[in-house]
């Protein structure tokens, strides 16, 4: 493999929409749906409108800077180049317990889903057939990649429809035409403004992952246009399916009291269409799994090759491309092995702390636009204070609030982890005398 490769230009708008909506994955807004309402009293659709605005002014910010530093490496990236390099290599510390465990993750839950399905089959079969088949996608090239993805994310749209056309009928046939028109899925059954907040921020975690386009600019075509177009189409497309899948579900089932909640869209599933419908909707959810993986381990795979060529990770094995494919293939490895470990956890135990990390990188990606903007501000140019300034403190506070919401494990986890970075960083550094080598910005737009 060669150092001297880089990564080949050639996603559009459309192929980072669609990756962004993979790691996303639309479908979760079903499978996390009775835990929203029961959360929220039934009032699921103003968890998700209030967790959409929230995300706006973070989406923001990641457009601001992915149009100024135009390279792979997202939180990590931007943090180092407004603020300072040890403080980007602390975010990119923490980003990396998103980036690489997400994917384990969502293997595991996948797994999870096959294994009730098929309890015969072991889970660890599922779990290494996920591994490898998205590695191999992967490996081949991000173009490939984006054509399976848009396969998958085309049938997963198509069950989401279904799911919703289904929904109203079944109100239609009990209630008539105006039970299609309801203001209980945002206000609730005997809900509360706390309530929906709480709900809202269980509801942001389905948006983790808008931001992981950003780790693509080094292989997208005009990236300071198409980047921040792409994070704020996939935050608002995501978020708008979010709310009208909540609205029309919550149209069904009133109120937040289930048998189970964390299976309750297979119970609605079944009632809206049949057990045919819940068979089909079993193997959407697998499918979902199988594409957020494919976006979340190319994703993961960028930053660990960002940090490498910039030598805060070993270059040798993280900062190279394969000459073939041009793609990072030891790092795509490198996620691949880490996802083994799912044949041994649960799904609780291994989604504890992956939000703690996604919440720091926003919380810095929104403190670097303010100090961007004050940088530029003094080098005597000027940026609108509404986009650089007040949408970025408005993201603080809200990323702020969110971080509040997790629970003591994860904060505890998240805390282990960001020290264990710290003392790799005082090593690197020197007792944190010296800055962390990096690439410069200008380097990677020649190439």
């Amino acid at each position: 493999m060669s150092d001297t490769l880089t990564l080949k230009r050639t996603l559009k708008l459309p192929s980072l929409v669609i990756f962004g909506l993979a790691y996303l994955t639309p479908l979760i807004v079903l499978g996390i749906f009775g835990v929203i309402a029961s959360e929220t009293g039934g009032a699921s659709a103003s968890a998700y409108l209030l967790a959409l605005i929230a995300m706006l002014f973070t989406a923001n910010s990641y457009g601001r800077m992915a149009a100024a530093f135009p390279v792979a490496g997202s939180a990590y990236t931007y943090v180092r180049k407004t603020i300072d390099g040890r403080v980007g290599f602390l975010v990119g510390w923490a980003t990396m317990l998103d980036y690489l465990f997400l994917p384990m993750v969502i293997w595991l839950i996948g797994g999870s889903y096959l294994q009730a399905q098929f309890p015969g089959v072991p889970m660890a079969v599922w779990i290494i057939g996920f591994i490898i088949l998205t590695t191999v996608l992967n490996i081949v090239g991000i173009k490939v990649a984006d054509r399976v993805n848009l396969i998958l994310m085309s049938f997963q749209i198509l069950i989401i429809a279904f799911f919703v056309v289904l929904s109203l009928t079944d109100v239609f046939g009990t209630h008539g035409a105006s039970g299609l028109f309801s203001t209980t899925p945002f206000t609730g059954v005997n809900s509360s403004l706390v309530a929906i907040g709480g709900g809202a921020a269980i509801a942001a975690y389905s948006f983790l992952g808008f931001d992981a386009v950003t780790t693509f600019t080094e292989e997208t075509i005009d990236p300071r246009r198409t980047v921040p177009k792409a994070i704020m189409l996939i935050a608002v497309i995501g978020g708008g399916i979010f709310v009208v899948v909540a609205y029309a579900v919550q149209l069904v089932h009133p109120g937040g009291v289930f048998e189970n909640s964390d299976a309750a869209a297979f119970e609605i599933a079944r009632r809206i269409g049949g057990h045919l419908f819940g068979a089909i909707f079993l193997a959407a959810l697998v499918i979902a799994q199988f594409t957020s993986g494919i976006a979340a381990q190319a994703a993961g795979s960028r930053l660990l090759y960002a940090m490498g060529r910039d030598g805060v990770l070993p270059r040798r094995f993280f900062g190279r491309l394969s000459p073939r494919f041009h793609t990072p293939v030891l790092s795509l490895l490198a996620i691949a092995v880490i996802g083994l470990i799912a044949i041994v956890m649960n799904v609780a135990t291994s989604t504890s702390f992956i939000n703690f990390g996604a919440f720091l990188a926003f919380i810095m990606v929104n403190v670097s636009v303010i100090v961007f903007w004050a940088k530029e501000r003094r080098a005597g140019r000027h940026h609108r204070v509404l986009l650089y300034l007040a949408c970025p403190i408005v993201g603080v506070l809200v990323i702020g609030f969110l971080v509040s919401q997790l629970d003591v494990q994860a904060i505890t986890l998240g805390s282990i982890w960001l020290v264990i970075g710290a003392v790799i960083l005082a090593v690197m550094t020197r007792g944190f005398r010296t800055q962390p080598s990096e690439l410069a910005v200008d380097e990677v737009e020649a190439g």
